[in-house]
């Protein structure tokens, strides 16, 4: 498994939105600084908190031209049903077949109550408007962690 670090060029990709829309690395290139948060899985409690709290910040998100974008591995309509029901104000991609997952090398062994099992480990990734990495957390905690993410962006 491969961690990724500050200063690398992010990994490209190319999935689905919630829309069944294709989204990129490269639509944001010059324009927009890019939010990658990962999270294990739709409407469970960490990842709700998650969404709740990058959606109450959206607009001070795309005052610093950043665009912010869940990933999991659940598929899109998952995802519509997720943002339908917590009105979420955030585009969610759905890395069904898990490659963006391993390109940021979140999908990684976990253990729960003793049981060893592959899964994603929540983790954000903040890339500038040229493509590169300038902040990488593993093992987030969700609480709060939009705020911190915010402030990061702003001393872009």
């Amino acid at each position: 498994m491969h961690l990724l670090q500050a200063t690398q060029k992010a990994p490209v990709f190319k999935v689905t939105n919630q829309q069944d829309k294709p989204v990129a690395l490269t639509d944001f290139a010059g324009k927009k600084n890019v939010v990658i948060y990962f999270y294990p899985k739709d409407d469970t409690p960490g990842c709700t908190i998650e969404a709740n709290q990058f959606t109450a910040l959206a607009k001070q998100f795309a005052e610093y031209d950043t665009v912010v974008l869940g990933v999991s591995k659940d598929s899109c309509d998952s995802h519509r049903q997720f943002i339908d029901k917590y009105k979420l104000q955030v585009d969610l991609l759905a890395d069904t077949n898990g490659d963006m997952c391993e390109a940021y090398g979140v999908w990684q062994e976990k253990t729960k109550e003793g049981v060893k099992r592959m899964g994603i480990v929540r983790s954000t990734f903040i890339i500038n408007k040229q493509g590169v990495l300038v902040d990488v957390e593993y093992g987030v905690n969700p609480e709060g962690h939009a705020q911190k993410v915010l402030d990061k962006i702003s001393r872009l």
